[in-house]
């Protein structure tokens, strides 16, 4: 509908004479259930530490995470996401370690769950935590197989469903692996075991405080990301991509990283209207919060970055600020 308005019969700024008249007819709003609060696990690690490149992040110990854990129940949030950090001595060329259902994320997410048995946890599957190469994958003649890493990646979300994990995450970008692990999980008797798509995933240069993070900033060699990831200058790609994921069994679809990708999450959304999620990444949150902490910029910018996902269409975002914003519009 084409309604034609004229000034002075309209006067838009007739709805912003308040604060609470903003409030009243505000097209978008933010909730603590629309945020994620991504989380970092440290092997052999006693108590917290910070990452040097994530200000006010921190890495936390097997035990130390479940006082986190906590502390976000109480301030509103109700999802997390988890990766490990693991022993350098560890990580091999095949990512064994992913499939030792012992291992430090499995393991922590049984202590989790058996606390806190309403938290719902996403497990992040994909082998660069366990390589010694950063890969996603496993590495054939310079080049990250993809067939050979789908069957990693099945035993890997098997054993990530066993531990008790309420949504799979991978986070790969290998072509089919949505398809394996699902027919994998029905066979397997995890039919309501969600699958939280990573379908958009760019080669981005916004990763970097992440991989410092994990300790796998300086492993990355040989292949390269961009024979997996997508192109950051391709848009109709990711059709092609979400549209496989979701024939394949995806229960949800994810955008990374997410502000230089609003477009995409817009797009995705009015295309195929399933639950949308976009993820705040480490490079977008850090320079947020430098330019904060500097007095660059105001510290509502957070908030405000947020909102634009909503408003570009996320369901839900995965942001480092998760409980901080959740105090914050709490409190108001």
């Amino acid at each position: 509908m084409n309604v034609k308005r004229n000034f002075p019969n309209s006067r838009l700024r007739r709805l912003r004479t308040s604060d609470n008249l903003i409030k009243l007819v505000s097209e978008t709003s933010l909730s603590s259930n629309d945020l994620i609060q991504p989380l970092f696990i440290k092997e052999n690690l006693k108590g917290t530490e910070p990452i040097d490149s994530m200000p006010n992040i921190l890495r936390f110990s097997a035990e130390s995470v479940l006082d986190e854990v906590e502390d976000l129940l109480n301030s509103g949030i109700n999802s997390i996401a988890l990766f490990p950090v693991i022993e350098e001595s560890k990580k091999d060329d095949h990512g064994k370690e992913a499939l030792n259902n012992s291992n430090l994320i499995c393991e922590s997410i049984q202590s989790i769950k058996k606390r806190f048995p309403e938290i719902i946890i996403i497990a992040d599957v994909a082998l660069d935590p366990y390589t010694n190469h950063g890969h996603d994958g496993i590495i054939k003649d310079n080049y990250v197989d993809n067939d050979l890493t789908l069957d990693v990646l099945k035993s890997q979300s098997i054993l990530l469903a066993e531990s008790g994990a309420d949504i799979i995450a991978p986070s790969d970008m290998m072509d089919g692996r949505i398809g394996v692990i699902r027919k994998a999980l029905e066979e397997a008797n995890y039919k309501n075991t969600i699958l939280l798509s990573y379908a958009a995933k760019y080669n981005s240069k916004f990763y970097g405080p992440f991989r410092d993070a994990v300790n796998s900033a300086g492993n990355l060699a040989g292949a390269s990301k961009s024979s997996y990831q997508m192109s950051f200058h391709n848009k109709n790609e990711a059709i092609h991509e979400v549209a496989m994921d979701i024939s394949e069994g995806a229960d949800i679809v994810m955008i990374k990283p997410g502000m230089p990708y609003l477009d995409i999450i817009s797009l995705v959304k009015d295309t195929f209207k399933v639950p949308t999620f976009a993820y705040q990444v480490s490079g977008e949150y850090s320079m947020l919060k430098l330019a904060i902490n500097k007095g660059w910029l105001d510290e509502n910018v957070m908030l405000e970055s947020l909102v634009g996902f909503k408003r570009a269409g996320a369901d839900a975002v995965l942001t480092y600020a998760a409980k901080e914003i959740s105090k914050e519009i709490t409190s108001k």
